[in-house]
């Protein structure tokens, strides 16, 4: 029996597969376009509002049945497909996948269970293994409020609202065991256990198993523990770890998936190669030494931050309550339980830290970029104190973005005519660019003036709803419709602001700021986005500032900045701005991944020599804030860092953009456009990254037989 179309977009919604194809999506955004953005983009809601009655009525008046149907056997087609990258080159985890654990996953923004740059890679490293058909399984939390929706207040001050995620609205469904049961799991504590449901959330090929403590069998406190995304206390903490890591694999158990591999995305996940440990013991026989070995032997750990506090660290007595249970079942004495958590198992005064424990039970470590490679060995070298720093055994596989969920659709079309056939399936190899430079410069400029167009269109909008939102004089909320200038060169900044990152840095030249944001002949003008941490007092005020420096009205609609900064904001900004501005202060930018997205879409970047863009920038494929060089004092760092942003700025930003030939076409420009994607196109894409995972680690961690610590080429 043929299915009607309700049913089959449906189950086209039930796999985010969709949210990577822009046929796809354009399907689901004709239905309703209002009702589509108002709905965050999110399929579900959109067909509880549209019955199959009413929607076969659009249907027939948009004509979209054998789109519909075109798009129904391609999902059909991309699951069932066996002749994949991973078919070839990852054959040895077919039947004992990699198993994949990270505290967020950003997929889309109609999924919000991410707060920012480690869910959002995590969401695009799920993306690649599907599309390159790895072998691999997930293991999350499901946050049932998810990350804070930021608004700011007439002062500038950021607000924090917490919104419900119900599961009927969302692509989740409850994972089942071979017996058909729906997946339970409990984890032990000394004050009882833990319960937790498994939801199930399909990416493509890969599926997602999503951990949910909002269960009757908890009590209040623990129903709402896995209610927000890095929210509570360090009790809290702890508890959402333990779940994570010693109840994910109590998950894959029950669903019959034995992995080969433990990825460890980050130490929130620490806790999983101990509940390995016990079941290898209990299973198999093995002692605590042996099973440690060959746990470690299967552990893959990525380490993401060179910033201390970003590192977990509990004391011993939150360890003993929480992890005590497991410890005594594999005989496991507190003081050596603590000491898998220690630099120096012998220091009774240091704390527990979780990135310690994914070093000492993982045999195959990653920084995310060649830079902070350096930097980890550094900072975790009391681990090996036998060894040089150069002997660390850290490597580093740089980041890199999903090309599906990133690059723009009228850009995707340039692209199609220009590269080979087949490209967007073969993104990780270099050869399959080379024919980028074939894009002629004018249809190429006249498609990013397009897309720059739509992002100033949208951010118009968008800060009229925000002015309108927090009592603005309706005259002001007027002129916010009509800010920006199309023809000015336009600069982006959106990331978390932590301090570190210094989205205040361009402030430290007041006057200089306000001559080339008035300049007449040559304007600039800036658009900011981004979140201060709810307990960052210090990035508060960062956000406070820039707000307050949009109201001045010698920037009032040359600088704005945007609210609630997420992955729609994100998608926007990488597709339409000019330059992206990115001065975090060196070496604290682990890789950043936010400019590999505007370099996708033909963006250039403005960058401090940190994280990708110290192994990416190569004097013609964007630009560079000063030369790599630190200073001790941060205060004379952050002094350096402004005058170099300034000088590149008016000696080389502003002059190349505004440097245009008879039909006004800025050629210099655009051949640093092609540059830039030609060169790092493939380099800086989730299918290399993928694929150097694979190689460098998966393959090599599934078939491991010595237990002898090795490093990545």
């Amino acid at each position: 029996m043929d299915l009607s179309i309700h049913e089959k977009l449906t189950e086209i919604a039930g796999n985010l597969w969709w949210s990577w194809q822009p046929e796809v999506t354009q399907i689901f955004r004709e239905i309703d376009p209002v009702r589509w953005s108002e709905l965050k983009h999110n399929p579900i809601l959109l067909l509880q509002e549209n019955p199959p009655e009413l929607l076969e009525k659009k249907a027939q008046a948009l004509v979209i049945h054998s789109r519909v149907n075109w798009a129904y056997r391609r999902l059909h087609e991309y699951l069932q497909d066996s002749r994949t990258w991973g078919s070839m080159n990852a054959g040895t985890l077919g039947s004992r996948p990699c198993a994949y654990f990270s505290a967020e996953f950003g997929l889309h923004e109609s999924m919000p269970i991410y707060s920012g740059g480690l869910g959002v890679l995590s969401g695009d490293h799920m993306k690649s293994a599907s599309d390159l058909g790895i072998p691999l399984v997930a293991v999350g939390l499901f946050y049932g409020e998810g990350y804070f929706t930021q608004s700011i207040d007439a002062e500038g001050w950021q607000q924090e609202t917490y919104n419900a995620n119900v599961p009927a609205n969302l692509p989740i469904k409850p994972a089942v065991g071979a017996d058909g049961k729906e997946v339970r799991i409990a984890v032990d504590t000394r004050n009882g256990s833990i319960h937790a449901r498994v939801w199930r959330l399909d990416v493509g090929r890969i599926p997602v198993y999503l951990l949910d403590t909002n269960v009757p069998e908890n009590s209040e406190d623990d129903k709402n523990l896995t209610a927000r995304l890095y929210g509570g206390d360090q009790r809290t903490r702890v508890r959402q770890e333990l779940v994570l890591g010693i109840g994910g694999v109590r998950a894959l158990n029950a669903l019959g998936i034995k992995p080969s591999v433990i990825h460890m995305n980050e130490g929130h996940s620490a806790f999983a190669p101990l509940q390995v440990i016990r079941d290898r013991m209990r299973v198999d026989g093995l002692s605590f030494d042996d099973a440690l070995r060959e746990t470690s032997a299967m552990g893959v750990f990525t380490t993401h931050t060179p910033v201390p506090a970003g590192h977990d660290r509990f004391d011993a007595g939150l360890i003993d309550e929480h992890v005590g249970p497991l410890a005594d079942e594999i005989g496991l004495q507190h003081d050596s339980l603590m000491g898998l958590g220690r630099v120096d198992p012998q220091n009774p005064g240091e704390a527990f830290c979780m990135t310690v424990l994914a070093f000492k039970l993982s045999r195959r470590a990653n920084a995310v970029s060649n830079l902070h490679g350096v930097v980890s060995r550094r900072m975790w070298a009391g681990l090996w104190p036998w060894r040089s720093e150069e002997e660390i055994p850290i490597g580093h596989i740089t980041n890199g973005v999903h090309v599906g969920t990133w690059l723009a659709p009228q850009l995707r079309n340039l692209y199609d005519r220009v590269l080979p056939a087949g490209w967007s399936l073969r993104t990780g190899q270099q050869r399959v660019w080379d024919g980028f430079d074939k894009l002629q410069p004018g249809e190429l400029w006249e498609t990013h003036q397009s897309l720059k167009s739509r992002l100033i269109n949208y951010t118009r909008t968008r800060l009229a709803q925000q002015a309108e939102a927090r009592g603005t004089d309706p005259g002001k909320v007027e002129q916010l419709k009509g800010v920006l200038d199309p023809n000015a060169l336009t600069i982006g900044f959106a990331r978390r602001f932590a301090p570190y990152k210094r989205a205040d840095l361009l402030m430290r030249h007041m006057d200089t700021l306000r001559k080339i944001c008035n300049d007449p002949d040559r304007p600039v003008q800036f658009v900011f986005a981004g979140k201060a941490h709810p307990r960052d007092d210090m990035g508060k005020t960062i956000v406070q500032r820039l707000f307050q420096l949009c109201q001045e009205p010698d920037f009032f609609g040359k600088i704005v900045m945007l609210e609630n900064y997420d992955i729609n904001l994100c998608r926007h900004l990488v597709q339409g701005v000019d330059v992206w501005l990115n001065n975090p202060r060196r070496p604290l930018e682990a890789s950043g991944t936010s400019g590999q997205k505007v370099v996708l879409n033909c963006g250039l970047n403005l960058s401090v020599l940190d994280g990708w863009w110290a192994e990416a920038y190569d004097g013609t494929n964007g630009f560079a804030i000063g030369d790599g060089r630190t200073h001790v004092d941060t205060e004379i760092q952050d002094q350096r860092d402004a005058d170099g942003l300034y000088e590149t700025l008016l000696g080389e930003v502003i002059p190349l953009y505004y440097d245009r030939d008879e039909d006004d076409l800025p050629q210099d420009w655009v051949h640093r456009m092609t540059r830039a994607v030609a060169t790092l196109g493939w380099r800086f894409n989730a299918d290399r990254m993928v694929m150097d995972y694979v190689r460098d680690t998966y393959v090599p961690a599934a078939g491991a037989v010595s237990c002898e610590i090795t490093t990545m080429p």
